[in-house]
């Protein structure tokens, strides 16, 4: 069967390319923030066990600079729909060992994409139980083990309560709003950056001018001596950080829908980057100056009261003012910006590749009236929905280390494989002090992986997902005569 080329649009529907400069950033700027930096602080304050978890935000920052230079070498070089995708089968060749690591993304992002809209809804109904408590009443809550050969136990934790169904709502109300044209969703993306951008103001400006010093950096004993538990504290408070700060490659994704995608793409990029570490540092500082740190280590301990931002506003102003409320609905609308970015983007990405003959067909069919990708829309929410019956710590960790191993790693080495096999391709931004962001980002990506304790559990989920979709594409590969099945296909026809 003949595979139409990336460059062919003979049968390939066109999208719009609708979103400027403007929506681009923002877009991202709303998918980066979300609601984690609201909901995980407490997270990574208790896997540091102090303020010393500043740290993690800080080179969670320097992270993301670096590997936000890698893709927006590659986002510019590259502008089309499926990022990752379009950028992981030209690195390592179109027809051969690229078409295998492209499609592995994509099977990976098949989870890993839903995890992340998850969380954001999960921890949307966190907010929401701010107002209405019993959404917290655990209805079931399991845990289901499997052991598999020579990898170990495999587990997976769910819990039902209301605030899970609150979630799942948050899902499907957000695929509602997305079945639209996209030049309708790039002017409501400025909207939501508006309600965003108001929410983390006003959150500094309370806690600078609550602040206590002596509070905020009110270090335990010990709490920079270089031993095991600091670097275990500081691999799980980098994990949390990377994904607080993940989205940055948003637009990526969307690039067949930006306009002069080789200019607008690394200024999007690297904009919503230095905008959004500089709002965290100094919003988390803030908070730990009203905010105790040891009470953020009960509440991040138990999984439960993630609502901190309320709890802060109500520290500042009183118990029995409106602040709390208030801040508990703008957070609520800054969860749900973030989720409505991130479905907009994934959505796109299975498109590309069924498009491009290299996932299954179904995912390329475009709306013949609002032209964008419905059935890889509505497939993600679907699995988000059901996603989000996890716990919250659990979304974050197996979101993190699936994606770091099957797409960050490869891409970030990648980029410097591409510069070695295609040094005369057009480059309309190159990365600044190449190669050593790339390194840097490969370097830190690994320290995530195995710094932490435990660090086996999400590992085994990865390797599991790996080996499906190696099972999948040799399948498909060998029924289509594919590589590396090619000779045995002809030798077949002879």
């Amino acid at each position: 069967m003949a595979i139409p080329s990336e460059g062919s649009t003979d049968n390939k529907p066109q999208l719009v390319r609708g979103i400027g400069l403007g929506s681009a950033t923002a877009l991202n700027m709303i998918d980066m923030i979300g609601v984690g930096p609201f909901i995980t602080i407490p997270l990574i304050v208790t896997a540091m066990g102090g303020p010393q978890a500043m740290l993690g935000w800080i080179l969670g920052a320097l992270l993301a600079a670096c590997d936000g230079l890698v893709w927006a070498e590659l986002g510019a070089a590259m502008p089309g729909s499926g990022g990752s995708y379009r950028y992981l089968k030209e690195i390592y060749g179109p027809q051969k060992l690229g078409r295998l690591i492209s499609f592995l993304f994509i099977w990976q992002l098949s989870f890993s994409a839903p995890l992340s809209i998850a969380s954001g809804s999960v921890g949307l109904s966190q907010y929401a139980a701010f107002f209405w408590p019993k959404l917290e009443h655990v209805w079931a809550s399991r845990t289901w083990s499997l052991h598999l050969p020579l990898a170990g136990t495999l587990q997976v934790s769910w819990v039902a309560m209301p605030a899970t169904l609150v979630a799942i709502g948050v899902c499907l109300f957000t695929a509602f709003l997305l079945y639209r044209r996209i030049t309708v969703i790039g002017r409501l993306s400025k909207v939501l950056w508006v309600g965003v951008m108001g929410t983390i103001a006003w959150i500094i400006f309370v806690g600078l001018t609550h602040f206590n010093a002596r509070q905020a950096f009110d270090f335990p004993a010990g709490a920079f001596t270089l031993s095991r538990d600091f670097f275990h504290g500081l691999g799980g408070a980098m994990l949390v950080a990377a994904y607080d700060y993940w989205g940055y490659y948003n637009v990526c994704f969307l690039g067949d829908e930006i306009k002069e995608p080789g200019r607008n793409i690394p200024r999007a990029l690297l904009l919503s980057i230095v905008a959004v570490g500089c709002l965290y540092v100094v919003m988390n500082i803030s908070i730990l100056g009203v905010v105790p740190w040891w009470e953020l280590v009960q509440s991040g301990a138990s999984n439960s009261k993630l609502y901190v931002v309320s709890t802060f506003m109500q520290r500042a102003y009183g118990s029995a003012s409106w602040a709390g409320p208030v801040v508990s609905v703008l957070i609520m609308w800054t969860a749900f910006a973030s989720v409505f970015s991130l479905m907009l983007g994934y959505s796109r990405v299975p498109y590309a590749a069924a498009a491009d003959g290299n996932y299954f067909r179904s995912f390329a069919k475009v709306h013949p009236v609002h032209k964008f990708p419905y059935v890889s829309l509505l497939a993600l929410a679907g699995v988000a929905a059901l996603f989000c019956f996890l716990r919250l710590a659990d979304l974050i960790a197996a979101l993190v280390v699936i994606r770091i191993l099957l797409q960050f790693l490869v891409q970030s080495i990648g980029v410097i494989v591409l510069r070695t096999r295609r040094p005369d391709m057009p480059r309309p931004f190159r990365m600044w002090l190449y190669p050593v962001p790339a390194l840097v980002a490969a370097g830190s990506f690994i320290f995530i992986l195995f710094s932490r304790k435990d660090f086996l559990r999400e590992i085994r989920y990865a390797g599991v997902i790996l080996v499906l979709g190696l099972i999948i594409y040799g399948l498909r590969a060998w029924r289509r005569g594919e590589w590396p099945f090619e000779r045995l296909s002809l030798v077949v026809g002879r």
